[in-house]
């Protein structure tokens, strides 16, 4: 049995087990613990006396990849930029925003609606987990919709629909992770991700809009504020705009030099959050539950890398990010369309993984084979298949594969989103949140295919900082 056989078949048993329900995280890395033992003693030609041997060898391969990999700077993103999200829940800084956005916006159809989305995209900016973002509106908003008379399923999937744009907006723990994987710079890609995720911000809002014009008892408009009391509603939620600029001035200063590392700007991002949260009164029973609450998910997103990267180190083994990349390049079929079936894959995939453990086990695969369609890395723009450099193909795969993780976070059976809003609003089934979310479906759709259509909507920014 050669490597790429092997490969193969701990790959389809690993969805296996993930497909009965088995985690991501240890799934992947049973599955790269089997698949290194199994190549280490095909060398041997499967003799039973090396068993042993390649039993140690593949343990101790395994071994260092939590080490090796986690203790990266890069990652130290991750719980920085969670951490700023919780402070800013508990020290009230998301609620003004949800006001601020409800005085000015609540009096259109579907306003509240509309409002929530725009403050779930407010908190995404100091904020980089979805799943905390959903959990954040879902105790604000849906109180608020239900109240005025909302559909309670339109409610709840407007609030795992908002949630999701956490994954684009920076600061996104999502987009951190891919920069890493494919070792792209991370500061470019979260600036990337600025306007794509306002974009997807605005399509919802013109969905939600459109929902409430055609159906008047989905979601009525919310009249009454003065402007007196619209432009008191400003000024709580200035903090949030402040950290905001703090950190892209820090990190992609627009007049010289930047001042310091994406690393470095999340850090002193939520350092100013802290210090916000105490001026404001935050308790320290508040301040325990934030730092709680971020080392639960910090904790959580750190044993899927662990775990995936085991099985990663195992596919470089077996050599089958090669082998798929060879195969997709000679493909007789045109490459964007190619890369279209790859996107759709991902939608199908979402509905048995998280996102998060998805772009992990098919990065490794999936990314050498789009360069491979573009003319690969090192390719100019004005050689390669997209009419884009490899750096910028990077990037704009990047924000396309994230936005596909963005959909899956909504997609049952899966759909994480919607099992955090059920789970805090003991009111909602989660059936009912994903009959809620039906229709961002055609609102993400129409958002990727205009992504994919016009790659300048992604490009704009990044190509600004060279």
């Amino acid at each position: 049995m050669d490597s790429i056989t092997i490969g193969l078949w701990v790959t389809a048993g690993m969805l296996v087990l993930v497909v009965i329900g088995m985690r991501v995280a240890f799934a992947a890395g049973i599955a790269g613990l089997v698949g290194l033992i199994l190549i280490f003693w095909s060398k041997k030609g499967f003799d039973p006396e090396d068993f042993g041997w390649a039993l140690t060898v593949a343990i101790k391969t395994a071994g260092q990849v939590p080490h090796s990999k986690v203790s990266s700077q890069a990652l130290s993103l991750i719980p920085t930029f969670i951490l700023i999200g919780y402070l800013a829940y508990y020290a009230g800084l998301t609620k003004a925003l949800f006001e601020a956005a409800k005085r000015w916006i609540a009096w259109v159809p579907g306003g509240l609606a509309v409002s929530t989305v725009f403050a779930t995209a407010g908190f995404a900016a100091v904020s980089g987990a979805s799943v905390a973002t959903a959990a954040v509106f879902a105790r604000i908003a849906i109180p608020e919709m239900l109240a005025v008379g909302y559909n309670k399923q339109f409610a709840a999937g407007v609030v795992a629909a908002g949630g999701t744009l956490a994954s684009l907006i920076p600061p996104s723990a999502i987009l951190v992770i891919y920069a890493i994987i494919v070792e792209q710079d991370v500061g470019k890609l979260l600036l990337a991700g600025f306007i794509p995720g306002a974009f997807s911000a605005v399509i919802y809002a013109l969905l939600i809009v459109g929902i409430a014009v055609i159906f008047k008892n989905v979601g009525p408009p919310v009249t009454g504020f003065t402007w007196k009391e619209r432009l008191v509603s400003l000024p709580p939620a200035l903090p949030i705009v402040f950290v905001v600029v703090i950190i892209i001035f820090f990190v992609y200063n627009p007049f010289g030099d930047a001042w310091g590392t994406p690393t470095e700007g999340g850090a002193l991002g939520a350092f100013v959050v802290f210090l916000m949260a105490l001026f404001r009164g935050m308790r320290l029973s508040e301040l325990k539950s934030a730092l709680l609450e971020t080392a639960k998910l910090t904790v959580m997103i750190f044993t899927i890398i662990w775990g995936v990267l085991i099985y990663v180190r195992f596919l470089g083994f077996a050599d089958l990010p090669g082998v798929f990349a060879d195969w997709i390049s000679a493909l007789p079929y045109p490459p964007m369309l190619i890369l279209v079936c790859i996107l759709l894959a991902y939608a199908v995939l979402g509905m048995f993984m998280d996102a998060i453990g998805m772009l992990l086990l098919t990065l490794p695969v999936v990314y050498p084979a789009v360069m491979a369609l573009n003319g690969g890395e090192a390719v100019t723009a004005a050689e390669s298949t997209f009419g884009m450099s490899g750096t910028m193909c990077a990037i704009w795969f990047g924000i396309l594969v994230v936005k596909m993780a963005e959909f899956c976070l909504i997609t049952p059976p899966i759909g994480l989103n919607c099992f955090v809003v059920a789970g805090v609003r003991p009111d909602l089934s989660v059936q009912d949140v994903f009959r809620g979310v039906m229709p961002f479906f055609v609102a993400d759709a129409v958002t990727i295919a205009l992504l994919v259509a016009f790659p300048g909507i992604v490009l704009y920014l990044p190509s600004l900082v060279g």
